[in-house]
């Protein structure tokens, strides 16, 4: 199983001239980074921009759990309204070919 993080690719409001209008890409890639030094989940293969969307992907635990760390990434600072996560399977031949999860997930 793979959960696709899809975000769109809004520029952040009010960036300082010059900078990168995407800058919570690094972020979310140290925070998948983080957790799989701890063992939590996997990141299955790099992150990559797929037209208007930037997808992370993460792998190596069940379907609650990775649709949680989906669901913390949603929440970060910058993120954009919008965000998915799609359940997926490594062996699918495209970007958002499984179920789609709305993000962030509600609080139990």
């Amino acid at each position: 199983m793979v959960v696709e993080i899809h975000i769109p690719l809004l520029p952040t409001p009010g960036p300082p001239d010059g900078s990168y209008p995407f800058p919570w890409i690094e972020e979310v890639e140290d925070i998948l980074s983080d957790l799989e030094d701890q063992g939590g989940v996997e990141v299955f293969d790099e992150g990559e921009e797929d037209g208007d969307v930037y997808v992370f992907f993460v792998t190596g635990a069940g379907e609650g759990d990775l649709l949680a760390v989906a669901s913390r990434v949603a929440t970060l600072p910058g993120i954009s309204a919008g965000t998915i996560a799609v359940v997926s399977s490594d062996e699918a031949e495209d970007f958002g070919l499984g179920r789609h999860v709305t993000l962030p997930l509600p609080a139990l």
